[in-house]
């Protein structure tokens, strides 16, 4: 993969994102409770702090270990513990099921049935399923038949719904005024 990806706000952490699958799928896991940028960064501090990002090596690591090298200041997630598990139980999920080859979970399928495997794996929703394969389909080019239907309004063109839509800091902004706009009008 050679293109350039806005998601951490971070040259190192989205270069990281844009060249590793899993690493953009790890980010998606973690991106709930936090800033999107905290959370898409967050599988660059896991590569630092391991000396590499491996799913193999995360889905066999000691679960206390793991659980330490999310919680080392500065933690990868405002709740490490819990989202230690999450991501080993991602880890283990992706080695058990797709050989650690998490390409697997959209190749060769309409974009209902990568939303149905998406929302398959630990820690992911029918929202987060939708709001990955508009990412995908936006900025990666995997664009499986049916996709922009299957992930809602998340796949509409030139929506600024969520990160799926976070191209630069000027998009960014924009989907976070979309966010308090919606949050505003449910009553929230």
């Amino acid at each position: 993969m050679t293109r350039t990806v806005c998601l951490a706000q971070n040259p190192d952490a989205d270069a990281l994102l844009a060249e590793d699958w899993f690493a953009l799928l790890l980010g998606m896991l973690l991106d709930q409770q936090i800033p999107m940028e905290k959370a898409f960064s967050g599988p660059k501090v896991i590569a630092d702090r391991m000396g590499g990002l491996d799913v193999h090596r995360i889905a066999e690591a000691d679960p206390e270990a793991f659980a330490a090298i999310m919680a080392t200041p500065p933690a990868v997630h405002r709740f490490p513990g819990s989202m230690s598990k999450r991501v080993q139980a991602l880890a283990r999920f992706v080695v058990e099921v797709y050989d650690g080859d998490v390409t697997r979970i959209w190749a060769e399928e309409d974009g209902t049935a990568v939303v149905k495997r998406l929302k398959a794996l630990p820690g992911f929703g029918e929202q987060k399923a939708k709001i990955f394969l508009a990412l995908l389909g936006k900025q990666f080019g995997v664009t499986p038949e049916g996709w922009r239907e299957a992930a809602g309004h998340y796949g509409d063109e030139g929506s600024r719904r969520s990160v799926a839509d976070v191209t630069d800091q000027k998009s960014l902004l924009e989907v976070r005024d979309f966010k308090k706009a919606a949050k505003a009008a449910a009553g929230r």
